[in-house]
């Protein structure tokens, strides 16, 4: 199996970051593309995330129209920090035959090098760089000097580029927040869940 690994805290999930994952299985012939909610992301242990009950609700609702979609919650489970290290180490024990995809927007791919064993990841998996049509290119050199020249061929033989979209969780929490609609910046069946909830509302939950 191809299989592209699709991880962040989706809090909440919205049409970017469905069209990143649909723009990736289709343009690196991916078999399934597992979206994997981190539990605690290293970068926000300091923040208030949405529980993860909630935002895995979220996200098997958004995918649920996809049969090539899935929602692995193994990180939420494992507990504590969230490392891609891990994930893709554990990924790779478990499914040896299979070929996996870490699939990186352009702004996380440029923090890549500061991750935990980036070399490592880079050595499991093939990263995939994402950028939006019209974007100016990624500058590459910082992690081609981290990952080395293989990983490093093999990204650059795995550059996709998506629909230009300027959809972000933070931005449908700060609409949320002061009351404003949200309608076709998410399913719908998220932005019901969002309504019954009372995610993000002032004075309410995260």
């Amino acid at each position: 199996m191809r299989l592209g690994i699709y991880g962040g805290s989706f809090d909440p999930v919205h049409f970017g970051h469905l069209l990143l994952a649909e723009s990736c299985r289709e343009e690196c012939r991916l078999d399934e593309v597992w979206f994997m909610p981190a539990g605690t992301p290293p970068h926000k242990q300091s923040g208030r995330l949405a529980s993860p009950k909630d935002r895995v609700a979220m996200l098997r609702l958004a995918t649920a129209g996809q049969p090539a979609f899935r929602v692995d919650t193994r990180e939420i489970d494992r507990g504590g920090v969230s490392f891609t290290v891990d994930t893709i180490e554990q990924l790779r024990n478990e499914r040896p035959d299979d070929q996996l995809f870490l699939l990186l927007g352009a702004d996380t791919l440029a923090d890549f090098p500061n991750w935990r064993a980036p070399a490592r990841i880079a050595a499991l998996a093939v990263i995939v760089s994402v950028r939006r049509a019209g974007a100016t290119p990624v500058d590459h050199s910082r992690v081609a000097a981290t990952i080395g020249p293989s990983a490093y061929e093999q990204l650059l033989a795995h550059q996709v580029e998506m629909p230009q979209v300027d959809f972000s969780s933070r931005d449908l929490r700060a609409r949320l927040a002061a009351g404003k609609s949200i309608r076709y910046r998410t399913p719908r069946p998220v932005e019901r869940y969002l309504e019954e909830a009372g995610l993000y509302r002032s004075g309410g939950s995260p």
